[in-house]
């Protein structure tokens, strides 16, 4: 044990004068993650700093949800060789492990690192910085068991909270059981010890966030309700937004709590649907069928008609027909929810549906892809409208941009007003005013709010 601390404390000495950069690709998680490999990093003498600014080591945490974060990491590596042809770079992450040898054959990079091992990443650069070859270090993901926790420090507005990690769903679309593992997570009392180290900073909003947060528990004696009524007793934060959480999962007491009797969650919840046809939600393999999901947005309104609701959908799904397309769009028009995060469905190694047969053209995809984009910016534009007049609490970022602030509502209304570098990181309670043509709300200050 003496020997290992004299060998990191030297370690530490050996980089002090080392400089990293991290670069996330992909969901809130890899943000928490990221941020937490790099104070690692920081604990083993690297000076943290921009891409830009001629790093020793680039750390390139990637995603592999859709085919361009494939190629952005590609672009990367690219790019950090022209900033720094002698540096060290570091590849980890999703794509990292479901590909690793197509990662290692990119030219520039030195190590790949898969879901178990990016967690000790200062340690393999020490023991793999001479080598001359790229080494590749990837454990079969059915040996990924341990959860390590984590947030994100940076932006001291807000943080994203690890709460769970891996998935058991298998949905016939997604990498990510194959990239993340099981489901797995902390007890409540070791997150919450997670959560009071977020509430010793600046920080004033946490987003809870993970590959399937509400599986939290994996039914066991504890579960994801009871961490959200855990988490709600945690002095020092403002906040808790829940990021996405699916809606077989999204239970009337959960509802109930958040919306009715917590004093910091926000009304906002994010719900994948991914198709309003219920022949491709069984393809896609949901645990669920669409009037479940109108059930659910429907009691959410009834707790709380303000609420914002956000919705993931996939368009393009290998055998989506044009009825079925249009089943989404308008099981999608009748819902009261505020806007849509669309995905063009692309082809992902290893998953059940590449094997469905029935190609959507690509050029189709993108139709319908933009046909629910336009539907979004109705639904979000609709959502604001019905804010108009009425007063709220805004957590306004530092940024000066222009002149103007930005922040959001409780209730996820982006709201801008003239910049003042006193109200950054404040609350303040505002008059929703009027929205401008960049489709924000212009909001007047009232007073400072209490939270």
């Amino acid at each position: 044990m003496y020997e290992s601390v004299k060998l990191s404390i030297f370690a530490a000495r050996m980089n002090q004068y080392k400089k990293v950069a991290l670069y996330t690709l992909g969901c809130k998680l890899n943000f928490s993650e990221t941020s937490t490999i790099a104070r690692s990093l920081e604990d083993a003498g690297y000076a943290r700093v921009d891409f830009d600014n001629t790093p020793d080591v680039f750390v390139i945490n990637t995603c592999s949800v859709t085919e361009n974060a494939d190629k952005k990491c590609r672009q990367l590596v690219k790019k950090a060789k022209k900033v720094n042809p002698d540096a060290y770079v570091a590849v980890i992450g999703c794509y990292a492990q479901l590909k690793p040898d197509e990662i290692a054959s990119i030219d520039g990079v030195n190590i790949v690192l898969g879901a178990n091992e990016k967690f000790n990443l200062a340690e393999h650069i020490e023991t793999n910085e001479t080598s001359e070859e790229t080494v590749v270090y990837n454990e079969n993901i059915k040996e990924t068991k341990d959860f390590v926790p984590g947030f994100s420090i940076g932006d001291r507005t807000r943080s994203f909270l690890k709460v769970q990690d891996g998935c058991d769903y298998f949905c016939t679309f997604c990498t990510i059981p194959l990239a993340r593992g099981k489901s797995r997570n902390a007890t409540i009392s070791e997150t919450i010890e997670e959560a009071q180290k977020i509430a010793k900073t600046d920080v004033k909003e946490v987003v809870l966030t993970g590959v399937n947060i509400g599986d939290f528990g994996q039914g066991g004696d504890e579960d994801f309700f009871g961490l959200v009524k855990a988490l709600d007793e945690v002095n020092g934060i403002d906040r808790f937004r829940i990021s996405s959480i699916e809606p077989n999962l999204l239970s009337d007491e959960i509802i109930d709590f958040t919306l009715n009797h917590s004093k910091r969650f926000v009304p906002h919840f994010h719900i994948p649907l991914q198709s309003g046809s219920d022949r491709l939600l069984k393809a896609m393999r949901r645990k669920y069928e669409r009037s479940l999901f109108a059930n659910r947005v429907e009691s959410i309104k009834k707790a709380n008609p303000d609420t914002c609701i956000g919705v993931d959908v996939i368009v393009g799904f290998p055998g989506e027909t044009d009825e079925e397309f249009m089943e989404t769009v308008n099981f999608l028009k009748d819902l009261d929810i505020s806007y849509l995060h669309v995905f063009t469905y692309s082809e992902r190694a290893k998953t059940t549906a590449i094997k469905l047969g029935d190609s959507v053209p690509m050029h189709i995809r993108k139709e319908r892809s933009k046909q629910l984009h336009v539907l979004s910016n109705k639904k979000k534009r609709a959502f604001y409208e019905s804010n108009i007049g009425k007063t709220g609490t805004v957590l306004f970022e530092t940024e000066n941009n222009d002149g103007w602030m930005y922040g959001f509502t409780e209730n996820y209304v982006k709201v801008k007003t003239p910049y003042d570098a006193e109200k950054g990181n404040t609350f303040q309670y505002v008059y929703l005013s009027t929205i401008d043509a960049d489709g924000l709300m212009l909001c007047d200050v009232i007073v400072p709010a209490e939270v």
